[in-house]
């Protein structure tokens, strides 16, 4: 199984919740798409989240146990996250001109397109993630 950058949203300046930007771009990635989350997913349709512990009571273990095979498939996302935070000009406060931060930033996604082809991320855990 390959591991592929879906989406990349360039340009937002300040804090945007990975949810507000989601909800902006759903129509652009298509509803034939199956995407995943984590908890801060809860509630939208198109994503399969955790499961969240019921307030004053335990998790099943069914359920726990649903959680433990989404995180596994969670990490691979996580690795593509620290994968692109590798490069210093992404991870932290941009100080280039502004009108090149777009440009940066695709470079960046770019070199890590690239990367993951030369160095195939294990998705063997997760086979139906993919």
């Amino acid at each position: 199984m390959t591991t592929y950058l879906v989406d990349v949203a360039v340009g937002y300046t300040g804090a945007t919740s990975d949810l507000k930007l989601w909800r902006e771009r759903r129509e652009e990635l298509g509803n034939h798409q199956k995407y995943r989350g984590d908890k801060a997913y809860v509630g939208e349709t198109a994503i399969n989240t955790p499961h969240k512990k019921p307030r004053n009571q335990e998790i099943s273990l069914e359920h726990r146990e649903e959680n433990r095979l989404k995180a596994k498939q969670r990490i691979v996302v996580e690795h593509l996250i620290r994968l692109i935070k590798i490069y210093r000009v992404a991870s932290e406060r941009f100080r280039l001109k502004s009108q090149n931060y777009e440009a940066v930033i695709l470079t960046v996604c770019g070199l890590i397109r690239w990367r993951i082809g030369a160095i195939v991320l294990s998705s063997k855990n997760c086979p139906e993630y993919f």
